[in-house]
């Protein structure tokens, strides 16, 4: 979503649809991703300690989203 929405900001592509296929499987893979890691947190971890399962997950998610922005950024920065 955020790549998408950067990408939109600075009118990459055709009527900002040009890279949606792309982002469609970029997105199902960090969702199966993120369920994953979820799944073991809670399933694992959260058997004794449920805030840390949550506070690693939500760790967990947010490094994947970083990694997932900075691996496909918005090509040539930011800059419009």
């Amino acid at each position: 979503m955020l790549l998408a929405a950067a990408w939109r900001a600075c009118d990459i592509g055709v009527n900002g649809a040009a890279n949606g296929l792309a982002l469609i499987f970029y997105g199902a893979l960090l969702a199966i991703m993120a369920a994953v890691w979820w799944g073991v947190f809670i399933g694992y971890v959260g058997r004794w300690n449920l805030t840390a399962a949550l506070l690693g997950g939500t760790a967990g998610a947010a490094v994947m989203v970083w990694i997932f922005v900075a691996l496909l950024q918005v090509p040539n920065g930011y800059r419009c």
